[in-house]
């Protein structure tokens, strides 16, 4: 095996680690009643998602100019190896088609990771009161008709350069610039983001919606997610690097973002409040985490302190909204990863290496191809989420009862208990 292959590998088990800890930090920030309905959430995206991704879902994000994809530019064809089943059967052969069948089976493997938490993220909006085979519905949907697609606009590529549209957004237009999403700003956090903000209107809020329910019925759970969460990161970023130098930047970076956005919630927490708490500093932590995402390879470090102090900041203010507004986003996913993803993809419009207004061209080529992927993957996600939810919720249901959202969603779908404490 080679290097790049292992480090492949190692970094796709990384990130598929990450949603079981986004599983806990969901599951702690929840109510006791609703800790395993809201963690089921996640295990199923898994479940759904993983399965779906190596079907077909691998080849919808793989875009070629062989003329075969569905929709060129836009969709692959996702039978064009359905379930992997040539590149499997290359892989046993031996020889250097089984070279190369590897990374394409390792590449599918890492990809795989990603379209699984994406899925999981969007969860968090609807906690306390949505029925579990619904949102599995949903998921797939929406892993079909958005995530898969979206994959393939920002990461696919050939050996002449990237093919998706997004990929190509900057040549396209004639510009010496190209959209930079290195790790998914748009593809996983902007376009989980507005498909969030969509469910969350879709399914209404919470009965008894108010600040008090925002309490978190275990503080050390939330802590325990979100230090898996930023351990995975390391992987989520990092996978994709082509050499040392850029690999070590990235890592550097995604250790400096996140570190400064817990500075940078704590301190907004203190102005607003008096007090820092645990739970702001673990979501100052993954608003940093989300910010660093598209931009982890085109930083110097210092630009993503900078940019953590901004993502930690303003998603502390942001999060408020939902009370401003009235949507009942319960675990602000709209506020933390939406915000925080839009943040982390202008700001290299600005400070990117080489190529940001102040750090680079000048000019503001590098922040119009930033801004036009951010606005459209968001306006797509959240029109096809929105549609989707809103068909499921007229036929099958997508809410549980009131009745049953006060007794506890854990025992009326799932027939377990968080804490068996009897």
């Amino acid at each position: 095996m080679t290097p790049d292959i292992i480090w492949l590998l190692i970094t796709a088990a990384l990130v598929l680690f990450m949603t079981p800890g986004l599983a806990f930090f969901y599951g702690g920030l929840v109510r006791a009643k609703s800790v395993v309905s809201m963690m089921m959430l996640s295990f199923g995206a898994i479940g759904l998602v993983g399965v779906l991704w190596v079907l077909y879902g691998g080849n919808m994000a793989t875009l070629t100019d062989s003329g075969d994809d569905w929709i060129p530019g836009i969709v692959g064809n996702g039978f064009s190896d359905f379930g992997m089943q040539d590149a499997a059967t290359a892989a046993f052969g031996g020889g250097d088609a089984a070279a190369d069948a590897g990374v394409v089976l390792a590449s599918t493997a890492f990809g795989a990771t990603f379209a699984i938490i994406t899925v999981a993220l969007i969860s968090g909006a609807i906690a306390d009161r949505a029925r579990f085979f619904p949102w599995m519905l949903f998921a797939g949907l929406f892993a079909t008709l958005v995530y898969f697609p979206v994959a393939g606009w920002v990461f696919s590529f050939d050996a002449d350069g990237m093919t998706g549209w997004i990929g190509t957004l900057g040549s396209d237009m004639g510009l010496d610039v190209s959209t930079i999403d290195f790790a998914g700003g748009t593809a996983v956090h902007i376009n989980a983001g507005a498909a969030a903000l969509a469910l969350a209107l879709v399914l209404g809020k919470r009965v008894g919606f108010s600040r008090e329910l925002q309490k978190p019925h275990n503080v050390p759970l939330v802590l325990i997610g979100a230090a898996i969460l930023w351990f995975g990161w390391f992987g989520f970023n990092t996978g994709a690097a082509i050499s040392n130098g850029q690999g070590a930047l990235i890592f550097l970076n995604t250790l400096a973002c996140p570190a400064a956005g817990i500075v940078g919630w704590i301190v907004i927490e203190h102005f607003k409040n008096g007090k820092a708490t645990s739970v702001g500093a673990a979501s100052g932590a993954v608003a940093g985490l989300v910010a660093i995402t598209p931009a982890c390879v085109a930083l110097t470090p210092i630009w993503a302190i900078v940019l953590g102090l901004l993502a930690g900041g303003v998603c502390a203010i942001a999060v408020d909204l939902k009370f401003k507004l009235g949507y009942d986003d319960s675990l602000d996913v709209v506020g933390i990863h939406l915000v925080s993803g839009i943040i982390g993809t202008l700001y290299l419009g600005f400070f990117a290496i080489d190529t940001g207004l102040f750090t680079g061209g000048g000019n503001l080529d590098q922040f119009i191809v930033q801004l036009i992927p951010a606005v459209a993957v968001a306006a797509y996600s959240f029109a096809v989420s929105f549609v989707l939810a809103t068909v499921i919720s007229k036929t099958i249901g997508f809410r549980i009862g009131q009745d049953e959202e006060a007794a506890g969603i854990d025992s009326v779908l799932h027939g377990e208990e968080g804490y068996a404490l009897s």
